[in-house]
């Protein structure tokens, strides 16, 4: 149904590849929300570094409990994943009380601590990936993959721009929408097809 009603808006579209299609198609049925045909975008290999933490039993870190709820945990248990939300952690708190940061902040400096592999989901927070390229640049942070669709007005899209123009290997969308359900979507997507993610 989605398929045939992407003919209809634009009869010329076609997927880049087999996994862009699961993940883009995903989108559209989590949200019914057909920009997503065009509004995600892929870079720095950023699926295939998604599938390979996921396959290497790495980490997640997402800024939401929504978004953690969201993802298969299930198939993150058979992959021996590591997943968490740090955002209500009480160190979370402390830390970001004391630096005087947000808390979605404080969080990805408490990621950091760990040497796993590990990807950012960020559905919410676009302080989260400002925080994650500043912490990159900086050469304290290790990240292997980012997922970046905070929703909103403040800085949402702009922070999305900004990892898609960065040498992080990520998955963002380039406008104003988002939101935690997208985010689950999306490693979803990779989850269930982690045949054809590592491979592209």
């Amino acid at each position: 149904m989605i398929h045939d009603e992407i003919n209809q808006i634009d009869p010329t579209y076609h997927f880049s590849s087999a996994i862009e299609d699961a993940i883009i198609t995903r989108a559209i049925h989590t949200t019914a929300d057909f920009d997503y045909m065009n509004s995600l975008s892929f870079t720095n290999k950023g699926i295939q570094r998604v599938a390979n933490v996921l396959q290497n039993g790495g980490e997640i870190y997402t800024d939401t409990t929504m978004a953690l709820s969201g993802i298969n945990k299930r198939k993150l248990n058979e992959l021996n994943v590591n997943y968490q939300c740090l955002i209500a952690d009480p160190k979370t708190f402390e830390l970001a009380a004391k630096k005087h940061i947000t808390r979605s902040m404080a969080a990805i400096e408490m990621a950091a601590q760990s040497n796993r592999e590990k990807i950012f989901v960020i559905g919410n927070a676009p302080t989260a990936l400002y925080k994650i390229l500043e912490m990159h640049d900086q050469n304290q942070l290790d990240v292997s993959a980012v997922v970046g669709v905070p929703v909103g007005f403040v800085e949402a899209k702009e922070s999305k721009i900004a990892m898609d123009e960065s040498s992080i290997p990520s998955i963002v969308n380039i406008d104003r929408k988002g939101g935690s359900n997208l985010a689950a979507a999306i490693v979803n997507a990779i989850l269930y097809n982690l045949d054809l993610a590592s491979g592209e």
